[in-house]
């Protein structure tokens, strides 16, 4: 084992890129829970100080805020890490797919389960980077397979969407049932 030779190299870290984004993040959140802590938890009279339901709560947002301050602190201190703020927004961009599940599950409502599926799969296959005909119409037809598989086989009730109720009565009928 090698020996360390002063009391600074024992605690030298090496940063990583996003570490100071992380460390704003977590101190953040820690100081926002530790503003909330006396609207969530009680202190009650006649129980002990350890049994109290506020305690335990208390102690941990308490320590957590003291180590995000100390992980501020010490990445503030660092030496400046290249790629920090590419990494940053690398995370961030995880959630563009987010938004697009959330304007997918917006959508079916109005445009239904079998429009908006092909829709957005196709949609996605284009973002992802397949361009190509045959990889479009992969991406279609699974979309189908899938509304088939989860409407008609597995019976999963999702609602049918408004733009149904201008189809003929025999057909709409038949696209809220199965598609």
């Amino acid at each position: 084992m090698a020996s360390t030779n002063s009391f600074a190299e024992l605690f030298k870290r090496q940063r990583r890129p996003g570490d100071l984004v992380v460390a704003i993040a977590f101190l953040a959140l820690s100081v926002f829970l530790l503003s909330r802590l006396g609207d969530q938890t009680a202190w009650v009279k006649g129980t002990r100080f350890a049994s109290q339901p506020a305690f335990w709560p208390t102690v941990s947002v308490i320590a957590m805020t003291g180590f995000g301050s100390l992980h501020l602190i010490g990445s503030l201190a660092s030496p400046r890490t290249e790629g920090r703020w590419i990494e940053a927004w690398l995370w961030v961009r995880a959630f563009e797919f987010a938004a697009w599940f959330m304007a997918y599950v917006f959508t079916v409502p109005w445009l239904g389960y079998l429009p908006t599926t092909i829709l957005f799969a196709t949609a996605l296959a284009v973002r992802a980077g397949y361009r190509s005909r045959p990889m479009i119409a992969a991406a279609a037809v699974s979309a189908f397979a899938i509304v088939v598989t989860f409407r008609s086989f597995l019976q999963v009730r999702i609602p049918g969407g408004q733009i149904y109720e201008y189809l003929p009565g025999t057909l709409r009928a038949f696209m809220l049932t199965y598609f």
